[in-house]
């Protein structure tokens, strides 16, 4: 007997335009499911193979039509779930275009664009976009979520240099988001991620970057006491064209070390005297400071992110990187069930915190350090350690509580902390929800990042007291 859903399924995605589609046990189907975090749980009924705008209406229409969920796969850097959400799946990567007029400082990028494809095009102008610290995560869920990186202090956060976005709505509809333009889906869109429909294509402005002197040293973690208040007592009175990234992860024999990756994105010829403090803070094992394009230093990461593998994540924000969040960071790296657990600082300055708190739907306006707390490991199906890792992660962040701000950065939270997920929108969080009422009422893209609700403003509003 046929599947009534399949059978709709086939009616939508088939008959009805000549979309490309894959099930479980086709080849394109494996390769889109086999994103950076191993999926978890069910997998999708079919994933949609989009080349234009058209094939995505479809998609949308067929999920509504079977009621079934509906996730984005963009650049596949997810580690939540929320990429492949168990029904259709969205897939942007072959719109992959990217066109830059460098005549006015900006480039068209289409939903599926990595960061990566959007430097590599850039670069021959000696032009760069705002983007995050590794070359592999697709440009619009960096962008629509925040987007901190090693620009940040000069130019501000990704969604800071959206200048517009095309989306195609619940409805079907596909309209153009800007200043002038659904100017309150284009507020929306800054900080609410993918909430309010599929962002097919993006403008992003663009900014003279010639080169970058930038790197990853690396530290015993013997020495990694030291070396991070260095870092702290250096990036303290550090001008905004220099951004620091600080923290512990596993070593070539999977013994953790301390790291420093400092960015000088300034004056050329000043680049050697800023970074010159951060290679005396201790006994440097690894040096790959240089200087070199802005797409080339995004590379420092790539050895640590394998796709393929059980990943958990845990967030928050700290007013400053101080002595008592090096002990937290020293602690919990002493304690690490694998060499698969790390924790790395963004820091948020300069440009960004210029941005006033209701310019656009991004939560927190003030300087601060973003902390990434990351447990990875190949799964065996063995839920003790599964269990391990989730409990270490978990464990690491509530030891930063007593100093941290409320909430934490959207983009790596997930749902089922409604107060904390209200808190991190502050002040924008009822407008966030009436965006999404007006947008999407029938809450069609909830596989996006977790938005919050009414009751959970209440409460986050009350006295601790109570």
């Amino acid at each position: 007997m046929t599947d009534p859903i399949d059978k709709t399924l086939r009616h939508w995605l088939g008959a009805q335009s000549p979309v490309r589609w894959s099930v479980p046990g086709d080849n394109a189907y494996d390769n889109a499911t086999a994103i950076w975090s191993k999926p978890i749980g069910r997998l999708p009924r079919a994933v949609v193979h989009c080349r234009n705008t058209d094939d995505v209406r479809s998609a949308i229409q067929a999920a509504r039509d079977c009621q079934l969920p509906l996730s984005v796969l963009g650049g596949g850097h997810d580690w939540a779930g929320r990429a492949l959400a168990g029904g259709i799946v969205i897939d942007l990567r072959a719109m992959d275009d990217v066109l830059v007029s460098p005549d006015r400082l900006s480039a068209r990028v289409s939903g599926g664009v990595r960061a990566s494809g959007i430097l590599a095009a850039a670069e021959p102008y000696d032009l760069a976009a705002v983007t995050g610290s590794v070359g592999a995560v697709g440009m619009a869920g960096l962008t629509l979520g925040g987007g901190y990186g090693p620009l940040i202090g000069r130019f501000g956060l990704a969604l800071d240099n959206l200048l517009a976005a095309q989306v195609v709505l619940a409805d079907g509809r596909v309209v153009l988001a800007d200043p002038d333009h659904e100017p309150e889906l284009f507020w929306a869109l800054r900080g609410g991620g993918g909430n309010f429909g599929v962002v097919t294509a993006m403008r992003h402005r663009l900014h003279s970057v010639p080169s970058v002197r930038s790197g990853m040293l690396v530290y015993p973690f013997s020495e990694a006491r030291a070396v991070l208040q260095g870092c702290t007592d250096i990036a303290n009175s550090a001008p905004e064209d220099l951004t620091v990234q600080v923290g512990c992860i596993g070593g070539p024999d999977g013994a953790p070390v301390a790291f420093v990756v400092p960015t000088w994105c300034g004056l050329p010829a000043e680049g050697d005297a800023q970074v010159a403090p951060f290679l005396k803070l201790g006994t440097l094992l690894a040096n790959t400071v240089d200087t070199t394009s802005y797409a080339a230093s995004l590379t420092a990461f790539d050895a640590y992110v394998v796709n393929g593998q059980r990943t958990f994540m845990e967030t928050c924000w700290l007013p400053a990187f101080d002595g008592d969040a090096i002990d937290v960071v020293i602690h919990a790296m002493q304690m690490a069930v694998s060499p698969g657990c790390a924790i790395f600082t963004h820091e948020f300055k300069g440009a960004a915190s210029r941005v006033p708190a209701d310019a656009t739907a991004f939560g927190l306006r003030r300087d601060h350090v973003l902390i990434e707390i990351l447990a990875a490991f190949v799964d065996r199906s063995d839920n003790a350690e599964a269990g391990r890792h989730h409990q270490w992660a978990r464990a690491t962040r509530q030891a930063f509580d007593a100093t941290a701000l409320p909430g934490g950065y959207p983009n790596f939270l997930v749902g089922g902390d409604a107060v904390r997920i209200a808190k991190s929108y502050g002040a924008n969080a009822q407008r966030l929800i009436k965006a999404k009422q007006h947008y999407d009422p029938d809450n069609v893209f909830s596989a996006a990042i977790p938005l919050p609700d009414g009751g959970s403003i209440a409460r986050a509003s009350r006295p601790a007291s109570q």
